[in-house]
């Protein structure tokens, strides 16, 4: 790897930070955070050292999906701001060397886009050629209760049209019509908005849904699957024309083998990046247990990528936590462990918490987690108030339980808006985890903080290439189950992490052979020279507690 490569491929060695505009900062005071109050924060975040900025959707909606219910993919909803602020936003995001990706949501669109009222005119497409930008079908599709995404608000994936009499199909609610990505005319369209929002200066997409461009059609039969990579393969395309250093990160939770055919594999010419939604919830079944093993093994399972190739790592995202990919019995351990309550599960396969809730505020265990994140192969990705250990409002309806206002201050709602409670977009956080014990203003200066501690953290990440960029190797110790030692190796460099996913003390001791008779080993947190007598590293390990070393032959410039 040259350091070049670093900025080519830049998202390998990205720290990405994901936020809602109408719950970051409301700046007019109606309750609704808006554009002009997060280009206030771009210095936050900038001083906090993420280096790309994800936007949920800002598009015009009827807000029934938190804005996933997209209206027109050409504007910007009037409550949030206007097209010119959203530009400089961009600008001067850019200016602090924050890149910034948009929400791509084209699975679906909400009921209220004129495209579906369009075509729900007349059933004839020969008459009514706005009919095919949706699935429809005649017959009675019958019962799919078994396919919904959300069988607390569903019971099929097919609706019946009061106006035409027949069903059109929708994964999601039945507010957001499935678009037909088979259509030609459909792909065009929303190519052409993609290109719209690269011209305006945005720097990739989050793209939503993934797995749902699979669609069912019914030009050869009900039951005909739609290839779902024909339209990831034409999006990766026109980016490469229009923006060669643009990104696409998939929301594809789905077996490793289907992720891989989703990068493209050998050929890598569809999505960049892909959440890895396996190794977080393994994630999350090693801390229920203390026992490292089944991250060890998802680690283990992931396909090996091609080199410009991406896997963004998580804890928490603005879903509910979804621990789906893990068997019943390994469910309710994490369930037992981080989510004991019926109120704080939601759809039967997840939780809506946030994780320091999950740790009854242990800062030992929060630490340990998202120094585990930022250690692991791939791109480490937050979500907006982790830095400062948000909690969540377990009285919210299902996700929205950690969609709450972002919190600045212990003043009044948190800091986030002037206006009266009753008139917030969402209500702030309640009680032990509520702003007037969490929140940035009281962290910001606190060297003990676990905001100071997140700013510490990205600064080694963005200083290690090897963790985005190295190749993976699981040291073997005496330890036992409970401690996580992994190595990243690049160009006779390399990161050696520790953590104690258990609350006893141990002593670790790791191999750091491989770069000469006398290595040099640097603790990355307190910069202290760590003896390395034979090849091999020895640390204690307080309970959950977490070593980062850098390993080069001796003589080399270890900086940092």
């Amino acid at each position: 790897m040259r350091i070049t490569d670093t900025s080519d491929l830049w998202w390998k060695s990205a720290v990405v930070y994901c936020l809602d505009i109408e719950t970051f900062l409301d700046a007019n005071g109606d309750g609704i955070g808006d554009i002009q109050g997060l280009t206030q924060r771009v210095d936050y975040l900038a001083e906090l050292g993420i280096t790309c900025l994800w936007l949920m959707p800002f598009y015009p909606s009827p807000d029934r999906d938190d804005g996933y219910d997209v209206k027109d993919y050409l504007g910007v909803d009037e409550r949030l701001g206007d097209l010119g602020r959203v530009v400089e936003l961009v600008r001067l995001a850019h200016d602090r060397g924050i890149r910034v990706v948009a929400d791509l949501v084209v699975n679906h669109t909400s009921d209220q886009h004129p495209w579906f009222k369009a075509s729900r005119q007349d059933a004839d497409p020969e008459k009514n050629p706005y009919r095919d930008y949706y699935i429809w079908r005649s017959e009675d599709p019958g019962d799919t209760s078994d396919e919904v995404v959300f069988p607390d608000a569903e019971d099929s994936i097919w609706t019946q049209d009061d106006k035409t009499g027949e069903w059109y199909l929708h994964h999601f609610y039945r507010h957001q019509p499935d678009l037909n990505l088979d259509n030609p005319a459909v792909v065009e369209e929303l190519l052409r908005a993609v290109g719209f929002w690269l011209q305006v200066g945005f720097d990739g997409f989050r793209v939503d849904g993934v797995p749902f461009f699979g669609q069912i059609g019914e030009k050869e039969g009900p039951d005909t699957a739609v290839d779902p990579h024909a339209f990831t393969r034409a999006l990766r395309d026109f980016l490469n024309r229009r923006k060669g250093d643009a990104v696409l990160l998939g929301e594809v939770n789905l077996p490793y083998a289907e992720q891989l055919a989703f990068f493209g594999g050998e050929s890598a010419d569809e999505l960049h990046m892909q959440f890895d939604f396996i190794g977080m919830q393994a994630t999350y079944l090693s801390l229920a247990r203390g026992d490292a093993s089944p991250l060890v093994t998802a680690l283990q399972e992931r396909p090996v990528l091609h080199r410009s190739s991406q896997w963004a790592t998580f804890l928490r995202n603005h879903d509910e936590l979804t621990l789906d990919k893990l068997t019943e019995q390994e469910r309710q351990e994490v369930f037992a462990a981080f989510g004991p309550e019926e109120g704080m599960q939601v759809y039967g396969r997840g939780l809506k918490r946030r994780l320091p809730p999950m740790f009854q505020g242990d800062p030992r265990r929060i630490r340990m987690a998202y120094s585990l994140l930022f250690s692991l192969p791939g791109t480490p990705t937050l979500y907006f108030g982790e830095e400062i250990g948000m909690g969540e409002d377990l009285e919210a309806p299902d996700r929205m339980a950690v969609r709450t206002p972002m919190q600045w201050s212990a003043t009044k709602n948190g800091g986030f808006s002037s206006a009266p409670p009753s008139r917030l977009v969402q209500r702030v956080v309640p009680d032990g985890f509520g702003p007037e014990h969490v929140n940035v203003q009281d962290q910001l200066h606190d060297p003990d903080s676990l905001l100071s501690w997140m700013r510490r953290l990205i600064e080694i990440r963005r200083a290690c290439p090897e963790l985005g960029w190295g190749e993976l190797t699981i040291l073997q110790h005496d330890a036992g189950p409970g401690v996580l030692a992994h190595r990243l190796s690049l160009d006779g460099s390399a990161i050696v992490t520790l953590h104690n996913l258990g609350q006893d003390p141990v002593t670790v001791t790791v191999p750091v052979e491989g770069f000469g008779d006398d290595p040099q080993v640097v603790d990355l947190m307190t910069h202290e020279v760590v003896d390395s007598a034979g090849a091999r590293a020895q640390s204690s390990l307080e309970g959950y507690g977490l070593r980062w070393l850098r390993v080069r032959s001796a003589g080399d410039l270890a900086v940092p």
